[in-house]
């Protein structure tokens, strides 16, 4: 259950992180952080941290 759950919350900063990349770099249009650079800086960090979260999720447990 643990695992699922981890993979989830994984999942969905990947897809945040890159949707806010998009929105700062201009690609995404509608909202206040379209354009903004900050958040082209900010998104590959959260899927980043997404993508290590996924990595301990699969390694599971240390015996």
């Amino acid at each position: 259950m643990r695992r699922v759950v981890l993979m989830t919350l994984s999942g969905l900063m990947v897809l945040v992180g890159l949707l806010w990349t998009l929105q700062g770099l201009g690609y995404v249009q509608g909202s206040f952080m379209s354009g903004v650079r900050l958040w082209s800086l900010i998104g590959p960090v959260v899927a980043g941290f997404g993508v290590a979260l996924g990595l301990v999720a699969l390694r599971g447990p240390r015996q």
